[in-house]
């Protein structure tokens, strides 16, 4: 039987990318089910179905929104997924590169910003708990 040595920086970051992939599932699931993104004002949404940007008339506003939604919640999702499986498979390889440690710590430090300033409670503090653990496992892997 083997063992696999318990250590607490690859735990970390695996939480961390959990907490950014189940934001992201969720994200995803309330872009196609239900109508928690939808405007409450069912006006505008009517509108948003009629009104293309002004980059192109291929498309309205409205199927940008979902498209934009859809493609925000993979990148939660793609993060999620590598980190997770970089720091349980291939833990020796991510703590040591400096480039993915900072790749997902300037990652984390986007999404907290965001967050703060222009989505709500619930994602921010979701994203601010992802953004400790990580640092945590930075700190632990230092130390």
């Amino acid at each position: 039987m083997s063992s696999i040595a318990f250590n607490p920086a690859q735990y970390l970051v695996a939480a961390s990318a959990l907490v950014i992939f189940a934001l992201g599932a969720l994200h995803l699931l309330f872009t196609f089910v239900g109508t928690k993104l939808q405007p409450r004002d069912q006006t505008l949404l009517a509108r948003m179905r009629e009104i293309s940007p002004k980059i192109t008339r291929e498309t309205s506003m409205w199927k940008a929104w979902v498209g934009f939604n859809a493609s925000h919640s993979f990148g939660a999702l793609l993060y999620g997924c590598v980190y997770a499986y970089l720091a349980l498979a291939h833990g020796a390889m991510l703590f040591a590169s400096p480039y993915l440690l900072s790749v997902g710590l300037l990652l984390l430090c986007g999404y907290t910003f965001l967050g703060k300033r222009y989505w709500f409670s619930v994602p921010y503090r979701g994203i601010l708990l992802a953004t400790a653990l990580y640092v945590a496992a930075l700190i632990a892997h230092w130390a």
